[in-house]
């Protein structure tokens, strides 16, 4: 292996992204699923989260609705996401990652960002620092991950869409604008559906169309501080740094630096409160387990409640104290459902999310005079050991049981 100076790295950004993170770990742990199109999503009502590469080849994307990726795709096996072992895996993934550098930016539970020009003398070169960790996370999780090797944050995050699937692509600073002068401006990093349209409009088709239009003309077509910003990416400017920070939740609901949640449609609009109380359940335990996993407790808990008609209305409640037990974020979610005072309204989606998250090791529980010493904290602990052994089916919520 060649070693490299730190300071003398041309490319010391990396943006790693796991190819169709939730399909495969679902085919790695369902392998009679191999070979077929596999869709991740929440019921036939609900969204695609994921698809599987063949999948993807009829059309489908994350986001669309399940009933249209079905016409789409009538052939794929449809699968419910399984959170707790998506974020089990992905923790697993960001430690795999932090054995390489500290300067890890987490995106989401399947990318992130790493600096490793303080890695290159122990580890090699950035190129084959991404090799040693497509080659570790396969073995160690079974799944494939892309890596975008650069000089920028911006061009490492298009450099992996260019490696996909299950490869390293190197953009070396010479070749930034052959790279990206030929293509639509809505392939930038951060250039979004409406901006594509406004540049469009203007007869901005391209990136070389920005980088060769003047900064003043494009300030007064989009504003000063986008034009300047589309400007620099046009010629592979971006002078942002990767900062460790840690994203261990999934959320649909929230900052994911500062809250945890989950949400579900139901397959038909209910009133039933016993319905509605048990889904409640079953959210609240899926988030607070991964809360346990990331090692974060919250004060706030927060419900969403999505009727027929998609209005949706959100409650909180915040507790005396941080916590990441489930009887007692439960406890809450049912309250604040409660002082809805619905009647008979029909809900189509419901959602838990706990706030204002902090690390577990900060929160100090105060006892109550003549409280046990053990209770429900005790007895997540113990049924995480157990799912943690024997699967998630092992032990559970009576309540839950089918």
């Amino acid at each position: 292996m060649s070693r490299v100076g730190a300071m003398q790295v041309p490319t010391p950004v990396l943006h790693v992204d796991m190819d169709a993170f939730y399909a495969s770990v679902v085919v790695r742990d369902r392998p009679e699923l191999r070979g077929g199109p596999v869709i991740v999503g929440g019921g036939y009502r609900g969204v695609v989260l994921s698809a599987d590469y063949l999948a993807r080849a009829s059309g489908v994307r994350s986001g669309m609705p399940m009933t249209r990726a079905r016409r789409l795709c009538p052939a794929a096996e449809v699968v419910a996401p399984d959170f707790d072992t998506f974020t089990t895996v992905s923790a697993s993934v960001m430690e795999t990652f932090r054995r390489v550098t500290p300067l890890v930016e987490v995106l989401s539970l399947d990318e992130a960002f790493l600096d490793v020009r303080g890695s290159t003398r122990r580890l090699g070169s950035p190129v084959e620092i991404a090799e040693w960790l497509r080659a570790t996370i396969h073995d160690e999780q079974g799944i494939t991950c892309s890596v975008g090797v650069a000089a920028s944050v911006t061009m490492a995050k298009m450099a992996s869409r260019w490696a996909k699937p299950d490869g390293v692509f190197v953009c070396e600073p010479a070749s930034v604008t052959t790279l990206l002068h030929p293509l639509d401006v809505g392939e930038l990093y951060g250039v979004g559906e409406k901006t594509t349209e406004l540049l469009h409009r203007l007869g901005l088709v391209t990136v070389g169309d920005i980088a060769h239009t003047p900064v003043r003309t494009l300030q007064r077509a989009v504003g000063g501080h986008l034009g300047r910003h589309l400007h620099d990416l046009a010629w592979g400017i971006d002078g942002r740094q990767v900062i460790a920070r840690n994203t261990s939740s999934f959320t649909y609901l929230g900052d994911p630096d500062k809250s945890m949640g989950a949400s579900e449609t139901f397959g038909h609009d209910t009133d039933d409160r016993a319905v509605i109380v048990r889904e409640l359940l079953r959210l609240t335990q899926r988030v607070a387990t991964r809360m346990r996993v990331a090692g974060v407790a919250g004060r706030t808990v927060t419900i969403t409640v999505r009727f027929a008609d998609f209005t949706t209305i959100t409650r909180s409640r915040t507790l005396a104290e941080a916590t990441d037990v489930t009887q007692e974020v439960f406890r809450e979610a049912v309250r604040s459902y409660d002082a809805l005072g619905l009647q008979r309204a029909r809900i189509r989606l419901v959602g838990v999310r706990l706030e204002g998250l902090v690390p577990r090791e900060r929160v100090q529980r105060q006892l109550v005079l003549g409280q046990r010493d053990r209770g429900w904290s005790e007895a997540d602990l113990a049924t995480d050991r157990i799912v943690r052994r024997f699967g998630k089916d092992a032990v559970g919520p009576a309540s839950l049981l089918t």
